[in-house]
């Protein structure tokens, strides 16, 4: 299995807990990779649902795709300011192909005032029910959303805006290089 290096372009996969795809980015860029997470910023990307319905992201994302945590972070740059939609999912691992993950319904999104809204607690309690999530599972999402929310509420990375536009200022420095030595995509 190869390893990712910054500036690598990657796929992104999550799945759903029967095994059965839910959605796939086409194409996102690695731009940082800390400890247990990786970064990477889609732009202008195809999104593929499940049923095989495609769009393609409107704005520049950063996304946050923790090895450890059981959520993800896409913070969405828009003309009115930062938004960002939370998956509570399980870790995320590099398999060579994509980093993958598994979708567990519930979303937190959060406003670009950082008040938030908890999303889709009625799927999440129905794909519980027809998956047959385990209790042990169910815990540390509990678990994960707590902690999901006191990093919002705490504006923890990547809940500030200053590690968004570094990271964003790095993107667009790394697209400016690729644009003029004629490596453009």
């Amino acid at each position: 299995m190869s390893s990712l290096k910054i500036g690598d372009s990657v796929y992104i996969q999550s799945y759903k807990h029967d095994g059965s795809l839910h959605r796939s980015w086409c194409k996102g860029l690695l731009i940082d990779r800390p400890k247990d997470a990786f970064v990477v910023v889609t732009d202008h990307t195809w999104v593929v649902e499940s049923d095989g319905r495609r769009w393609l992201t409107k704005e520049p994302a950063i996304c946050f795709l923790y090895e450890k945590h059981w959520f993800n972070v896409i913070s969405m740059i828009r003309r009115t300011g930062i938004y960002y939609y939370c998956n509570m999912a399980s870790p995320s691992l590099y398999d060579g192909e994509a980093i993958k993950n598994i979708d567990y319904d519930l979303d937190v999104k959060v406003f670009n005032d950082m008040t938030y809204e908890i999303l889709d607690e009625d799927e999440y309690k129905m794909h519980s029910r027809l998956m047959h999530y385990p209790d042990e599972i169910k815990k540390i999402i509990e678990e994960e959303m707590q902690e999901l929310i006191k990093m919002i509420q705490r504006r923890e990375s990547p809940f500030d805006g200053r590690y968004i536009n570094d990271y964003l200022m790095a993107y667009f420095n790394e697209d400016h290089k690729e644009n003029k030595n004629g490596n453009d995509q």
